[in-house]
């Protein structure tokens, strides 16, 4: 028993020595709240989920996420890389272009980010209904 105890004891110690503490997300502080914003943010999502379709270049992008500018586009692409979630590889051609596609990490939030769409793609009819009953109510 009192080797639990100490295992549990020496796991805290390590724990809190550690370079990168855990990331506690309803933190004020917590810098793993921009990393959220990058993830949550209507681009954000939007370029995650397409990219679970495979590589895309930065026109395919813009092409298939339908109302992004290109700036808006390049700041989202730009987070997502500098958060580790998306690779973006420079093709040494010429033309020049640059391809982007998801990383392990990137792979794993797209795919949960996706339910997400798909639930709200299913229950839009009853969303839209509530909307204009809370409408309705508000006139």
């Amino acid at each position: 028993m009192s080797q639990v105890k100490s295992s549990r004891s020496l796991r805290k110690v390590l724990i809190a020595n550690q370079d990168h503490p855990q990331a506690q997300v309803l933190a004020a502080e917590c810098p793993s709240r921009i990393v959220l914003g990058h993830i949550t943010s209507r681009w954000g999502v939007l370029v995650l989920v397409v990219l679970l379709d495979g590589t895309h270049r930065f026109s395919q992008l813009r092409r298939e996420i339908g109302g992004v500018s290109e700036k808006m586009l390049a700041q989202t692409l730009d987070a997502l890389a500098g958060d580790g979630l998306v690779l973006r590889v420079a093709q040494q051609v010429v033309p020049p272009h640059v391809e982007y596609s998801l990383t392990p990490l990137g792979r794993q939030a797209a795919e949960r980010l996706e339910v997400l769409v798909d639930w709200i793609e299913d229950n839009f009819p009853l969303i839209r209904q509530a909307q204009e009953a809370a409408a309705l109510q508000a006139a």
